[in-house]
């Protein structure tokens, strides 16, 4: 395994971090340790959740996943760098979600507790709240970062201008800077290359990449299909935004190229797909799952083979209509 600081902070992390999204739900609390155990033996160091997780799992599951990861890392929490997310909704009052400052500091002291730990090394604002003031965010995390509560703050799901504003709001209040991105980032999902990544670079922000395999489909096993079989897409609310983002034709024909290229270059798809995410010089570490152990393998066979300069400008140019969205449609 390799390690990279995570953008200009003192924070080694592996290359790979564990997402633990399904655990709880789609992988049940035995099998998950197994995949965490699997992680650890192959040097993964880096565990990331949400307090909303498991994904599917609706509001009745909301915090399972933590508790999960949490009773798992009892006597060795020392030994990983463990991030959180919060924002999405956790209860029935209105106030339950959100980047208000009375919502963020109930979520970090409830994952705190889900988590048994007194501390996570990187707290993140799950999705961006226009309902609330970016200050007021600001200063709720701030508080967090100075109580101890979080080592250092992070976004996902920001777009680049609200992000560029909220690190500019911080410098100016002098209040704990965002030092981490995590976005959505793949050889069918490439709209970030244009804006969002320089900013990252420019900043110096770590860029912690979540979806490299696009729900599953870029290990090419899913067949053309009108509806999904089980899996990813198929889970809830959840499942349909998976299926609105990838089950597409076009998709399916660059995933049947790109599994063909992958062929070609004795190399399997899914080593291919998160190897093409880490050969990014801005990407830090690439957010992997499994739901068996197993599955980590090929992913994990990404961080020491690095893809040859020739295979990755084929595997650019089979995704290149991704860089700009619909728009190419």
């Amino acid at each position: 395994m390799e390690y990279r600081k995570l953008g200009r902070t003192g924070l080694t992390v592996s290359r790979l971090c564990l997402g633990t999204m399904t655990f709880g739900f789609q992988t049940e609390e035995a099998l998950a340790g197994r995949i965490m155990e699997a992680a650890a033996d192959a040097g993964i160091t880096f565990f990331d959740t949400a307090n909303v997780y498991p994904l599917g799992g609706g509001d009745t599951r909301a915090g399972h996943t933590e508790e999960i990861v949490g009773r798992w890392l009892k006597g060795k929490r020392q030994r990983f760098v463990l991030a959180t997310k919060a924002v999405g909704k956790m209860g029935p009052a209105p106030w339950d979600q959100g980047a208000s400052r009375k919502h963020l500091l109930d979520a970090i002291d409830a994952s705190l507790h889900r988590l048994g730990t007194d501390y996570v090394d990187l707290y993140q604002l799950h999705s961006d709240d226009r309902e609330t003031p970016l200050d007021e965010t600001l200063e709720a995390l701030d508080i967090i970062v100075r109580s101890g509560r979080a080592r250092y703050i992070g976004v996902s799901n920001f777009l680049a201008y609200r992000l560029a504003r909220a690190l500019g709001r911080a410098d100016t209040l002098k209040l704990a800077r965002f030092v981490s991105v995590q976005p959505r980032y793949n050889l069918l999902f490439r709209q970030i290359e244009r804006e969002l990544l320089p900013l990252a670079d420019e900043e110096g922000l770590g860029v912690i990449p979540y979806n490299p395999l696009a729900g599953g489909l870029l290990t090419g096993k899913h067949q053309r299909a009108a509806t999904p079989p089980e899996g990813r897409f198929t889970l809830g609310t959840a499942g349909q935004v998976y299926q609105e983002r990838y089950w597409h034709e076009r998709e399916f024909e660059t995933v049947d190229a790109v599994c063909k290229a992958a062929r070609d270059a004795d190399i399997s798809p899914v080593t291919a797909a998160v190897g093409w995410v880490l050969a990014n010089p801005v990407i830090t570490s690439a957010i992997i799952g499994a739901s068996r152990p197993e599955q980590l393998t090929d992913s994990i066979a990404a961080v020491d083979r690095p893809l040859d300069s020739a295979f990755k400008a084929k595997l650019d140019e089979l995704s290149y209509e991704y860089r700009f969205g619909d728009a190419l449609r």
